[in-house]
């Protein structure tokens, strides 16, 4: 391991390479972030978002950094980063039986101990006015009012209620809250201890729209840089001023399509593409442009390339049969050959000879063709229930389930697009497992349609057999002629090297996706989404939302995604406390 780290009140990354026996995780990144500056950091899972942060806070430099880390991965570049830089991690740093007050008293530790230092000083300069108590004192209230200790309660006060957390008391043990708790707490106590740089990994993952919209504004208003990673689109438009996109992929997009016209029409900063990442200076609305008019360029360079190569393999097959004269020789060939000698075939066979040319380099260097976007396949006919298109699908009156949902009537169509939304808790799960039928009412009634295929995608997806590859549950699922119909390698979401691992070493986002190509290949008449964004990477969530649009059946999606919930046209029905709020109800 060969990191060299300085300290600069700017955060620079120069040539870092990280990678582990199995793969390269990235190579020689390069990137700067100033003060006031906040850099979103994007990619697929596994690009390596969450080692970045770790490596830029140090932690790979401690020697309580798990063992098999420090030995297994090959680190090398050089980090300049502010002395006070602070991370949040997924992995929370706080012991069950620790209390709240002592959690944020410690994220305090260097605020008490200027408020120490004050108080020390000033006794010093009651006893002795000499220029040198005098310049200890006047330090220490220039530190004092630089730290603001005055107002560090209020401060405090402010940030859990921000949060979200001000009413659970600071007297709790750590063991007493939720995971979601634990996390808002862990985010306070970051920002209480003011750290001249921010580290934050998913700082928005249990966060509701209120406290999500009060962490945006404190971090757009921080004096220090800003890194972050983060799955909620909405919070990478509102707050990065610069995206860092991790995912090879979009490098080389960007590389085919300016070599195919010679780099007219990049910008700069689109080709600041280093071969671990590419920065972009811009909203994620931006760069999601930029993307599409990145694919846009290469299926243009990959269909203009298939073209030439086609007309060249024609050119190629017409001449060398000139060449090899497949046909008689007619009197006026004779005439001619007498007359030119072997002028012709010469020039037909340089022409060949240039075209073959130019086609093997084509071959040895064409422009792959760029990934398909999810396209959900026919719902299958054999199973096709929908002959009157016009009935409803499924229709819920008077159900209840005690404590977790009331709901006085609900209808499901053939092209149903509804999207539930509410706080957590507040029954989307419930009224989903309601539909899929999997959990039952204590009372009321649910019609079906007879034959009816229903799917849900849960947040947390769970195989019966772990120890099967993704190939060949994608197989037994789908049946062999199916599968050959609409092949697992075809639709995009599992790499090659990953169809024949056992799923249970899938990660949580990739055991998501098979998950998901067994309803893109297969798809039911109704399709239920408990939290469909959720562990997918973000051109993932994005693409999946695009291509419900065009769902063959009925949707509905449970979502706090408040980019989806900004952008949704269908219908909407919000809940709290199991119960419908407001008038856009399906009835």
């Amino acid at each position: 391991m060969a990191v060299s780290v300085t300290r600069s009140e700017h955060l620079r990354v120069d040539g870092l390479s990280v990678s582990f026996p199995d793969r390269r995780v990235f190579a020689d990144l390069g990137f700067t972030v100033a003060p006031s500056q906040r850099l979103g950091l994007i990619g697929e899972n596994g690009a390596g978002k969450s080692t970045l942060l770790r490596l830029i806070a140090g932690e790979f430099e401690r020697r309580d950094a798990a063992a098999s880390t420090r030995s297994n991965a090959a680190v090398s570049g050089r980090i300049a980063r502010p002395h006070r830089t602070g991370l949040l991690a997924q992995e929370l740093p706080f012991g069950p039986q620790e209390r709240i007050d002592q959690v944020l008293e410690a994220a305090l530790a260097e605020v008490r101990g200027i408020e120490r230092e004050l108080d020390d000083a000033a006794a010093a300069l009651a006893g002795d006015d000499s220029g040198a108590a005098s310049a200890r004192y006047s330090a220490a209230l220039d530190a004092a009012e630089r730290a603001d200790v005055w107002s560090v309660e209020a401060h405090r006060d402010e940030l859990l209620d921000g949060l979200g957390v001000g009413s659970l008391g600071l007297d709790r043990r750590v063991s007493e809250l939720s995971g979601g708790q634990r996390s808002r707490f862990a985010l306070a106590a970051l920002l209480l201890s003011a750290p001249e740089a921010l580290l934050l990994d998913e700082p928005t993952n249990h966060l509701d729209d209120a406290a999500a919209t009060f962490l945006e504004g404190r971090l757009r208003a921080w004096p220090g840089p800003v890194v972050f990673a983060s799955h909620d689109r909405e919070f990478l438009d509102r707050v990065a001023t610069g995206l860092l996109d991790l995912d090879p992929g979009r490098t080389g997009a960007l590389a085919l399509a300016a070599r195919g016209r010679g780099g007219e029409g990049v910008s700069r900063s689109e080709m600041l593409a280093a071969s671990g990442g590419t920065v972009f200076g811009g909203s994620f609305s931006e760069f999601l442009t930029v993307k599409a008019d990145e694919r846009a360029r290469w299926q243009r360079r990959f269909d203009d390339e298939q073209e030439e190569m086609q007309r060249l393999r024609g050119e190629v097959a017409g001449g060398a049969r000139r060449v090899a004269h497949g046909r008689a020789a007619t009197d006026n060939d004779k005439f001619i050959r007498h007359f030119k000698g072997e002028g012709v075939d010469q020039a037909v066979s340089r022409r060949v000879r240039s075209a073959e040319s130019r086609l093997a380099a084509l071959e040895g260097e064409q422009v792959p063709k760029p990934p398909a976007p999810i396209a959900f396949a026919g719902i299958p006919s054999g199973s096709h229930a929908l002959d009157d298109a016009a009935g409803l699908l499924l229709q819920l009156s008077d159900v209840a389930v005690d404590g977790r949902l009331a709901l006085d009537a609900l209808q499901v169509a053939p092209l149903t697009r509804l999207l539930v939304t509410g706080a957590n808790g507040a029954g989307k799960s419930t009224l989903l497992s309601v539909l899929a039928g999997t959990r039952q009412v204590d009372r009321g009634t649910v019609h079906r349609r007879r034959a009816l295929r229903v799917q849900l995608l849960e947040q947390d997806v769970r195989f019966a057999d772990p120890d099967a590859s993704p190939r060949a549950l994608y197989e037994r699922v789908l049946g062999e002629r199916r599968a050959e119909q609409v092949p697992l390698g075809g639709l995009g979401l599992i790499a090659p090297r990953d169809e024949s691992r056992p799923i249970g070493a899938l990660s949580v986002g990739q055991q998501r996706r098979l998950a998901l190509a067994l309803v893109i290949a297969r798809p039911p008449h109704v399709f239920l989404l408990d939290e469909p964004t959720n562990h997918l990477s973000l051109a993932l969530a994005t693409d999946l939302e695009a291509a419900l649009g065009t769902y063959p059946g009925a949707v509905v999606i449970a979502s706090h995604d408040r980019w989806l919930r900004r952008r949704w046209s269908g219908e909407e029905l919000e809940l709290a406390a199991g119960r419908p709020v407001g008038e856009r109800v399906p009835q």
